[in-house]
């Protein structure tokens, strides 16, 4: 090239950044510059921008703000110190209750709720990502094929419609509302002074509330970077800095969910902390101890330096080292002595077995390429199916909804978004990807879901028990799973109370569900509004005596097939397989069951 060009153009060409103000600052500064009340706050990612949860809280307790709070879940930790403290005054979300390291509701939420000191909107992990992607494209409304048929449809006619297809004959789809929320808040890896911002994988809820979000985001982050090390690490930038209103270093400002280093060598991350979400859970139960934990965690500390200084070294350098992919060596070995206890098969270990069995079964005869599994036993029967069909060949992927595609799942921790999964991964994505086009059903898809009731038809339900009555957790993305993928397996308990003939709320649609596994056996329809019909049981004494007892456990009279398959119980190694993802029987259930221990209930 001509020499004087060169001299022209580096005289012009300048690859350095042009040096702006800069957004770093305080969380505290950053909180009072930027929340006001009435806000409307909004969280994404699949890390919880828990410091910036906190200081908020710390800021208005006592002055009511009336906060509306927007985010894909939530639980003892935040949620439930917003309603406590009467800081907010909604929630749209699409979970509403505790879930790590098993579901259930959350007592503090339920009760403003039966109260009414807070409202709910209650929607899909999907359908709240696919209403903030609209406010980010500054479009009205976005299509979706979600809440087509259930109670949430019938819950949401101010944000959600249905309508026919203009380019499809005979096609309805959905149309959801778009959402702007006020402010967001995420925590990432990094940030620049710019506020260009790497987030940890796996993606969940994305960016796509804080380039909805009206007045921007408020990042924390566990290191200020400059410019090149974005550059370096530009794959994992999901927030871009014209997004961003201020910049916050927090070390460890998602505890008590953890942060995955995944794909960022210079970083060591950390894991979630089962005993803080576990000790915030059971403070739940009661208004005092409840208050208790909040003085000590959040008012009681002047800020997040305060908070980890009182979390101490000895708990953050564990939280580090759980994080570490060969980590569950060491925590199954804790509970070795206690996999061969106890001798007989749990009710369900039962299930899990039946499950895995059934869930092989049509995986081969259907050809699903695709499954995705919810929390509990239904993860657990799908994680012993896919091994099982690993070994023979089989190409099935495992997804989950957060973001995981063709992971592996390792034993020791049987909480379905396991962080330390993350590396075992094909791909590591989005909801929009995993709920949206993954199990869409273009590909030949499973979803194995749990339940909080179930009926004959298949409808779920995981919301409330009646119109009055006690409010569960909500879809997650189960309704977005049960309304388009190719085929539904429930897995559930079975009682009167859970098997009912007509579920009083259907969260998710039984359409698509063929069928449900309990610990008696297994029930089978075709698609469509089919009745359920009993296709194999364990035996318990003669095939009479089984059915009768499958009966008394069963809200609407059962129907048999003919032949009836009767099925054999797990073996020793199957059980003993199974207890190695569970070794703390968060879902096994039995007397050793650290769930027993917290209060909780399967």
């Amino acid at each position: 090239m001509d020499r004087n060009l060169i001299t022209f153009l580096q005289g012009r060409l300048d690859d350095r950044d042009a040096a702006g103000p800069g957004k770093v600052m305080e969380l505290s500064e950053a909180v009072r510059r930027f929340v006001r009340p009435g806000m409307s706050i909004h969280h994404g990612g699949f890390s919880f921008p828990a410091a910036a949860y906190y200081e908020i809280a710390r800021q208005f307790w006592g002055k009511a703000p009336g906060f509306t709070l927007i985010g894909n879940s939530g639980g003892a930790y935040n949620f439930a110190l917003f309603a406590f403290g009467k800081l907010c005054r909604k929630i749209i979300s699409g979970f509403n209750g505790d879930g790590y390291p098993f579901p259930g509701p959350n007592p503090i939420l339920a009760r403003a709720l039966r109260e009414g000191s807070m409202i709910a909107e209650n929607w899909t992990f999907l359908t709240v990502t696919l209403r903030l992607m609209a406010g980010a494209m500054g479009l009205p409304f976005f299509p979706t094929h979600s809440l087509l048929g259930s109670s949430l449809e019938q819950d949401n006619p101010e944000s959600f419609c249905r309508m026919p297809s203009p380019f499809a004959d005979g096609e309805t789809i959905g149309l959801l509302r778009s959402l702007n929320p006020d402010i967001s808040l995420a925590h990432g890896w990094a940030a620049d002074p710019e506020g260009n911002t790497l987030l940890g994988s796996p993606w969940s809820a994305n960016h796509y509330g804080s380039l909805a979000a009206r007045e921007g985001t408020l990042v924390t982050v566990e290191r200020i970077v400059d410019s090149e090390f974005i550059r370096r690490h530009s794959h994992l930038t999901k927030i871009p800095g014209y997004a961003v209103k201020a910049v916050c270093p927090v070390t460890m400002g998602s505890h008590p969910t953890g942060l995955h280093a995944h794909g960022i060598p210079e970083f060591e991350g950390y894991g979630e902390d089962e005993e803080f979400i576990l000790e915030a859970r059971k403070a739940s139960k009661d208004p005092e101890q409840y208050r208790a934990w909040v003085e000590k965690w959040v008012l009681g500390c002047r800020d997040h330096e305060d908070f980890l200084a009182l979390l101490g070294q000895r708990r953050v350098w564990f939280l580090k080292g759980r994080i570490q992919n060969d980590s569950w060596v060491s925590e199954l070995s804790d509970y070795a002595s206690r996999l061969q206890f106890p001798v007989e098969a749990t009710d369900a270990e039962r299930l899990v077995h039946a499950g895995s069995l059934k869930i092989r079964e049509l995986v081969e005869a259907k050809g699903h390429r695709l499954l995705l599994c919810g929390i509990g036993v239904s993860n657990l029967a799908s994680w012993s199916a896919f091994y099982d069909l690993r070994s023979r060949g089989n190409p099935l992927q495992l997804v989950a909804e957060v973001g995981f595609y063709g992971y592996v799942p390792q034993p020791a921790d049987p909480f379905v978004f396991n962080l330390r999964n993350v590396p075992s991964s094909g791909m590591i994505t989005d909801i929009f990807t995993t709920l949206g086009m993954m199990m869409s059903g273009k590909t030949p898809c499973m979803g194995v879901l749990g339940a909080g009731q179930v009926d004959r038809f298949g409808n779920v339900n995981t919301t409330r028990l009646s119109d009055e009555g006690p409010h569960l957790v909500g879809s997650g993305g189960a309704n977005d799973v049960a309304s388009t993928a190719t085929e539904i397996v429930v897995t559930l308990e079975q009682s009167r109370s859970r098997f009912v003939e007509n579920v009083p709320y259907v969260t998710s649609p039984g359409d698509r569900v063929t069928t449900v596994v309990s610990q008696f056996g297994i029930f089978e329809k075709a698609p469509g509004r089919n009745g359920l019909i009993l296709t194999a049981y364990y035996p318990d004494g003669s095939e009479e005596e089984s059915l009768r007892a499958i009966q008394e456990h069963c809200g609407w009279e059962l129907k048999v097939a003919r032949p009836l398959r009767i099925l054999a119980p797990p073996s020793p190694d199957e059980v003993k397989f199974i207890r190695c993802f569970d070794p703390k029987r968060l879902f096994l259930g039995g007397t050793e069951s650290v769930r027993r221990e917290h209060g909780g209930s399967r």
